[in-house]
């Protein structure tokens, strides 16, 4: 019986040892083949995120890109004000897209499909140039006479001429301009071309050519 209980001990501890040494780390093991040195690991985020306190929670969708006063600056940051840069987001009041389009102003492009439009990432940013461009041609000679002028306390800058007719139309943006302030339209959420002027100021927009017949093609 002794011997018996033994033999049923050893067997399961043998096949447990030998497992054991199978599954072991090789001690031979090259580390070098393993190692950082020589590897570019200097990641750096900016210094607004790098001082958040610990229990600060950094949302992924913030808008960081350091595009400083670039038109790509100028168009993301001015997305971002309108959508949170969403390309697929329509408003309470029906505005499209990343840039928060009107239908009218899109008929006004060329674009008679808002589906189209609002599922077309490559079309919303050809949307936006090409608005650019007309409202640049309608706004040409403002652009001439007030840049660089103040107004309220603002600096009338290009940029902020677009940005502020993107918002309300450039027929808003002459009113303004030439009452000195004095007519300052807002969007139903309360955006005034007064602020659009001053957040979109100083931006190089000299890319954006003046096109009265500007419609997008794709």
């Amino acid at each position: 019986m002794i011997k018996s209980n033994i033999k049923n001990f050893l067997l399961p501890f043998s096949i447990c040892l030998l497992l054991a040494i199978s599954l072991y780390p090789d001690t031979t093991l090259n580390l070098e083949v393993y190692s950082t040195e020589g590897l570019e690991l200097n990641y750096n985020i900016s210094e607004d995120l790098a001082m958040l306190p610990k229990e600060t929670s950094v949302k992924y969708n913030m808008f960081t890109p350091h595009l400083g006063k670039s038109f790509d600056g100028f168009k993301e940051a001015l997305a971002f004000k309108e959508s949170r840069g969403n390309y697929f987001t329509v408003n309470t009041l029906g505005y499209l897209g990343k840039y928060q389009f009107g239908e009218e102003t899109l008929k006004l492009l060329g674009i008679y499909t808002p589906n189209q439009f609002l599922y077309n990432p490559e079309l919303q940013e050809k949307a936006f140039v090409a608005n650019a461009e007309r409202n640049k041609w309608v706004l040409r000679k403002d652009i001439k006479r007030f840049e660089g002028k103040f107004i309220g306390g603002i600096e009338i800058t290009e940029s902020g001429i677009l940005a502020a007719a993107h918002l309300a139309g450039p027929g808003s943006v002459k009113k303004y301009l030439r009452s000195y302030g004095g007519t300052n339209s807002s969007d139903a959420y309360g955006a005034t071309v007064k602020t659009y002027m001053k957040r979109f100021s100083g931006y190089d927009t000299s890319m954006i050519t003046p096109d009265k017949k500007a419609r997008v093609t794709l």
